[in-house]
């Protein structure tokens, strides 16, 4: 046993210094340690100690931590995927994944051909000019997109959800039975109780203060007024640690507002460096360029949200820079690894249907649908700057939403998320429930 976990171990980091080799950082990273090996704090006597001393007191040893637990987190859903020989385990929702997709699929060339355009192609020059005087204010790009209609609604799925049937399942009575539309009683999977939430988030609901419960709420310490300035102070401490691990437990009992940025930044490992400056701009080009048609659904569905939205209208502008450049961004491809959907693929125009010539589209697989936009619209309070809030952004959809829109048994999934929900009110608010079953209101 102790044999078969080494060897798990060995090819753990094998893999891992295999993908660290492969990320943006590392180029730079290896120059720095270059630099720091040739300094007068590493000596040649003593190269290993000495070596690992200066990368602790300059930092590095911080950040590759940092990079080590990032890939930990982010590799938890392909250790997952790994284990069985399917992406997704079970053969109904397999299938109905698969349809969901033809369907969206048949929607989108079906919206091509109705107004005749082409799913991509290179931008005129007229329009790539105005695009780009305009970058920053996005607002005032003009385009007539009333022929454009949203691919699919949050609704649209619902429904799908609503209509999958596990083989397995027979209802018990005709009441329970109905039309089958209503819950989830038909989809069979495990999900947490009370009491087993209640020990998972023990943590905290072990009676300490949480900021955000009560703004004026004072300190537990005499150094500081209220909890507020307990917390900014704590917060910051945090922060200029740079251990990722550190602000992860900092943000369970509450961030202030206004370190809730760089907090976040630090968690997730979206903290912004020239690399990711110069990748944003490689995107931005990307979008001048080429001309998709979703482009088009993009700045519709931030229209239809978001500028109506008196929360969120002013930020409308920024929004258009980073869901833009999420289309082109060919990293978010990852996450099809340990996903149940997959991407669209076409054939290039007049060319062989052949591998070389298959392209996937868009460029990030993610087709947006109607409210795709109110992912990012949360962020526009925590940055000011579009780069920071795309990748901060991005990592969010990488290990979490990109679950939200797809058919699968994972505890994550939307489908796990509502079956929750639904037997918490069914086993603890049972008369809201029959209620709810009686009127025929979904819950």
């Amino acid at each position: 046993m102790d044999d078969m976990k080494d060897k798990s171990i060995h090819l753990s980091v094998e893999k891992l210094a295999e993908e660290i080799q492969n990320m943006k950082i590392y180029k730079d990273f290896y120059t720095d340690l270059q630099k720091l090996a040739a300094s007068t704090s590493v000596k040649e006597d003593n190269f290993k100690e000495t070596l690992l001393e200066a990368m602790k007191e300059s930092g590095m040893e911080t950040e590759l931590r940092n990079t080590v637990f990032h890939w930990m987190r982010s590799h938890n859903n392909q250790i997952q995927v790994s284990a069985n020989s399917f992406k997704e385990p079970l053969a109904y929702l397999r299938k109905a994944q698969m349809q969901w997709e033809k369907r969206i699929h048949k929607s989108l060339n079906s919206m091509c051909t109705e107004i005749g355009v082409s799913l991509a192609r290179f931008r005129l020059a007229s329009d790539k000019d105005e695009l780009e005087e305009k970058w920053n204010e996005l607002s005032t790009y003009d385009i007539d997109l009333t022929p454009y209609r949203p691919v699919y609604a949050p609704k649209d799925f619902l429904e799908v959800l609503l209509w999958i049937r596990s083989p397995n399942y027979r209802p018990i009575d005709a009441f329970y039975s109905g039309e089958g539309n209503w819950d989830f009683t038909q989809i069979p999977l495990k999900v947490k109780t009370l009491s087993e939430l209640r020990q998972l988030y023990q943590q905290v609901t072990r009676g300490e203060p949480l900021l955000g419960v009560n703004p004026n709420m004072c300190s537990s310490s005499s150094h500081y007024l209220t909890l507020d300035a307990e917390r900014t102070a704590l917060g910051e401490k945090v922060l200029a640690s740079n251990h990722a691990p550190v602000a992860q437990e900092f943000l369970k009992r509450g961030a202030p507002r206004s370190l809730r940025g760089r907090l976040w930044a630090q968690v997730m490992g979206s903290d912004i460096k020239p690399v990711h400056r110069e990748y944003f701009a490689e995107l931005k080009q990307a979008v001048l360029q080429y001309d998709l048609m979703i482009d088009k659904l993009i700045i519709k569905d931030v229209q239809l949200t978001a500028s109506n939205d008196d929360q969120y209208f002013v930020f409308e502008d920024m929004l258009y820079q980073v869901l833009l450049c999420f289309s082109r961004d060919t990293e978010i491809l990852s996450v099809f690894n340990h996903s149940s959907s997959s991407p669209i693929h076409g054939i290039l125009k007049s060319k062989p249907a052949t591998i070389e010539n298959t392209v996937v589209y868009p460029p990030s697989g993610v087709i947006p649908f109607h409210g795709f936009t109110m992912y990012a619209t949360a962020f526009c309070y925590l940055y000011d700057d579009p780069c920071a809030l795309y990748f901060t952004f991005r990592a969010f959809y990488l290990r979490y939403w990109f679950r939200l829109h797809e058919v699968s048994s994972h505890e994550q999934g939307i489908l796990s998320l509502c079956l929750l929900f639904e037997r918490l009110l069914q086993r603890h608010e049972t008369q809201l429930w029959v209620h709810f079953k009686m009127i025929n209101v979904q819950p």
